[in-house]
């Protein structure tokens, strides 16, 4: 019995120390004082996370600190703090934060995941090679193409039936990468090419999921015991089995001579430097590189489109100049092209503003200072995790006159002419800039220009009825399920030709599997 109160005095004394020691690293911005081992998990808002930053920065201005559990993460909220930092001081902030959830798996490693040297060289590649295969040439713009006129005849299929169009653009958007890593597009009806959707439809709401954010806090315990997590690591090892098989295929076939793909190239560069024990180029690089191109790939672009609609949907007067544009521009007899943005900038307009509106990536994925840092008069220790809010930019009220409202003349001047916005940045900035910027930008483009260009939308509610609320916020924005219809506007167009291997969307079973599964 005499035990237990030493026990005690000594735990006690333990987290008293600990405390101090936490609140005492470097000389940090203010913020909610944190709990010892549990961090700031009472300043966090059921509704999530991004909910939880808007409150604290209320409190404590546009730089903040907060504990993730015992670790300090530093907050930067609104474009000034979030461009001085990924910007005038890149090489600082250009370091890659923990993401607790997904740690376990990537480990450092992939080129959305890896820090310093290994991060370098992997960027370096696959930015080059990226290029070698057509991002932002003429043959990535005909690769979009081809799914868009895949695109065009699915819809038509639908004869005028109310479809939720979550799974069609997952498999548009995913053929689209795949066919610059793996060299092939997928038929929508392969049965494997569904299962892999599914796992990356599953994964995204996952880590958008409160749990994900609770995790974030709580990983030391949580951790240990069974989980919404291990459902995510096993979503995950059978994309990694996926992805590995698809590389021992690629072994078997490489031509040293002919590269066909982001995999060969990788493949040959793992061989050259076979002999350097340091070499950032490996198995377990090329595995996670491919799945962080996959993933980013497909759910970017997807679900913007989405919310495109959505919005298009709940804002008529807007679609209406964008077909009339369009009419104006392209006409019915041909496939859009790259070339027409520059002659249609309110469409341009749009795009960006449903973009920004949309914020599907709110909370910004972490960086981290790769030494000690002084900012803004603070001084952030070497690995300092550093959430850049990418929400508090898009919707920055000094660079947006209507930040909370869609609102397309933010990027046009009187004239109409499309206008950039400095504080436009979906795709952060800095160092860390996303790879397949050019290849979204390409993509909204051409199939949201085709699918409006062929269809007028149709919806089961009147426009204001229809809800923008997030299903949910947090490490993406996911929209509401909605369904709508597309009505021909045009009769079949003559002189354009679509693939005879047309394909087809996710089945009804396939698409009720992942919605319940989210």
């Amino acid at each position: 019995m005499v035990l237990l109160p030493i026990l005690l005095l000594i735990v006690l004394i333990g987290l008293l120390l600990l405390w101090g020691q936490l609140t005492s690293q470097g000389c940090l911005p203010p913020g909610p004082r944190p709990l010892p081992f549990l961090g700031n998990i009472l300043h966090l808002d059921h509704k999530g996370f991004l909910k939880s930053l808007q409150a604290l920065r209320e409190k404590y201005g546009d730089v903040f600190t907060i504990y993730l559990g015992p670790r300090p993460s530093v907050v930067l909220c609104g474009y000034e703090a979030v461009r001085e930092a990924l910007v005038d001081q890149a090489e600082a902030f250009s370091g890659r934060g923990h993401i607790a959830i997904l740690d376990p798996i990537f480990q450092g490693t992939g080129v959305a995941f890896a820090n310093g040297k290994s991060w370098k060289a992997l960027r370096r590649f696959s930015l080059a090679t990226m290029r070698d295969f057509g991002m932002g040439k003429r043959s990535m713009e005909e690769r979009i193409k081809e799914e868009a006129q895949c695109l065009v005849e699915e819809l038509q299929k639908s004869e005028g039936a109310y479809v939720d169009p979550t799974f069609l653009f997952h498999t548009v958007t995913a053929n689209v990468i795949c066919s610059i890593v793996f060299g092939e597009r997928f038929n929508y009806q392969d049965t494997k090419f569904l299962r892999l959707l599914n796992l990356l439809n599953e994964i995204l709401n996952i880590l958008s999921s409160f749990y994900s954010q609770v995790f974030e806090l709580l990983s030391g315990i949580l951790k240990h015991f069974p989980g919404t997590h291990t459902r995510l690591y096993r979503n995950i090892q059978e994309l990694e089995e996926f992805v590995t098989e698809n590389i021992e295929r690629h072994r078997k076939m490489l031509d040293p001579s002919a590269p066909k793909d982001f995999i060969d190239s990788f493949l040959l560069r793992i061989d050259k430097e076979c002999s350097n024990p340091e070499s950032e180029f490996h198995h377990k690089n090329l595995v996670h590189t491919v799945l962080s191109l996959f993933f980013a790939g497909t759910e970017t672009s997807s679900t913007t489109l989405r919310y495109a609609l959505l919005l298009l949907l709940k804002n008529p007067d807007v679609l209406e100049k964008v077909q009339a544009e369009i009419d104006r521009v392209i006409g019915p007899h041909r496939l859009p092209a790259l070339e027409d943005r520059a002659k249609m900038p309110y469409t341009d307009a749009v795009i960006h503003e449903i973009q920004r509106f949309s914020d599907i990536t709110p909370v910004g994925v972490p960086h981290s200072v790769i030494k000690d840092t002084h900012f803004r008069g603070y001084l952030l220790p070497k690995d300092t995790i550093v959430y850049p809010v990418m929400g508090s930019v898009l919707h920055d009220p000094h660079h947006f006159e209507k930040p909370d409202a869609f609102h397309p003349d933010h990027f046009l001047d009187a004239e109409g002419n499309f206008r950039k916005q400095e504080a436009f940045i979906p795709f952060s900035m800095g160092k860390r800039l996303c790879l397949g910027e050019s290849l979204a930008r390409s993509e909204l483009f051409l199939f949201l220009t085709s699918m409006l260009q062929n269809f007028s939308l149709g919806s089961p509610m009147a426009p204001e009825d229809i809800d923008l609320t997030p299903r949910k916020n947090g490490f993406a924005k996911l929209p509401p399920v909605f369904q709508l219809c597309f009505l021909p506007r045009w009769g079949r167009r003559e002189g354009v030709q679509i693939p005879s291997e047309s394909l087809h969307p996710a089945p009804a079973s396939a698409h009720n599997e992942s919605v319940e599964a989210s």
